[in-house]
């Protein structure tokens, strides 16, 4: 991508993050419950009426919503995403201090996703329609069918109740923590990238070059692996930008469920306390990340394939 071009993306981005911002606060906004009488709640305090609409008129609660919205946004745009109504901190701190946890779990998923799907996906393509072909298209099937709450709920079982291998609550410290959640989240995403990577190797095996290659007497092994799989890499690399940046936004079950000290299980928390400025923190940076990581995939893809520079818009 050329400077200009990058230079359009980052203008969308900032457009649909507004979007997105204005979304999630009018929603927010919208939602039952009162926010006040959580914030109280959640110091074990139990204040009068008065005392209530004291509060609510000096957190600028009782002002219009596109008032509050833009008074939000702009300190927004300073950094200051508001105070947690139930943690009582700042929102910022607060998403920081869950973001490098988020981000080592859904690394790790997604090393283990490519340690399998690839050598799998590319055994698959070159032998095509054979029984060992069905086969594995049969266990990818299943796997893309099993939602990950489930598998999570049968691997903690097995190893961490019958077994007794691994913990059952996760603290995310640790690498030995964090090997359920990401083999659980890395479960349904290997089967999609097994059969994605399958595909597009099958697609560039019929390719007049792999003809040419092999009729030179090219080994199959170099062809696969510096010809095919490189060739193979722009529709593979799509959707690992895309399976990063939801892994990041969409890890919330699994680390619910893991007890994983995460951004996730921390916007479910937010959720069920009614905590909207820590909400509408989490919906605007992990929108802003998730772009962010698809700006990225595109840069990437001029040093991926040369040919791509200039084509791209």
């Amino acid at each position: 991508m050329t400077a200009k071009q990058i230079g359009k993306r980052l203008i969308q981005i900032v457009i649909v993050a507004i979007g997105i911002s204005f979304l999630s606060f009018l929603i927010t906004y919208l939602a039952p419950g009162d926010p006040v009488r959580t914030m109280y709640a959640a110091t074990g305090m139990m204040p009068s009426e008065e005392i209530i609409e004291q509060t609510r008129e000096a957190m600028g609660l009782n002002r219009p919503v596109l008032v509050q919205y833009v008074d939000w946004l702009w300190n927004c745009l300073h950094g200051d995403f508001g105070t947690s109504y139930a943690y009582g901190g700042s929102v910022s701190s607060l998403l920081l201090a869950r973001l490098w946890p988020t981000l080592k779990l859904s690394i790790f998923a997604m090393v283990l996703m490519l340690v399998v799907s690839v050598p799998i996906g590319m055994i698959q393509a070159t032998h095509k329609n054979s029984l060992l072909d069905y086969g594995l298209r049969g266990i990818t099937f299943f796997g893309v069918s099993m939602p990950n709450f489930w598998v999570g709920l049968l691997l903690m079982m097995f190893f961490c109740v019958q077994l007794g291998w691994l913990p059952v609550v996760c603290s995310g410290g640790d690498f030995k923590s964090m090997i359920l959640p990401a083999v659980t989240l890395a479960f349904a995403m290997s089967a999609k990238y097994t059969r994605q990577v399958r595909t597009a190797i099958v697609e560039e095996l019929s390719q007049d070059y792999v003809v040419g290659a092999r009729a030179r007497g090219v080994k199959e092994w170099k062809i696969l692996w510096l010809n095919v799989f490189p060739n193979s890499l722009l529709p593979l690399l799509t959707m690992f930008g895309l399976s990063m940046g939801s892994l990041l936004g969409g890890t919330a079950v699994v680390e619910v469920i893991f007890t994983y000290p995460g951004m996730g299980n921390l916007a479910v928390s937010a959720i069920t306390a009614y905590d909207y400025p820590l909400i509408q923190g989490y919906v605007l940076w992990i929108s802003l990340i998730y772009m962010v990581i698809n700006l990225l995939v595109d840069i990437s893809y001029n040093l991926v394939d040369p040919r791509m520079k200039g084509d791209r818009t």
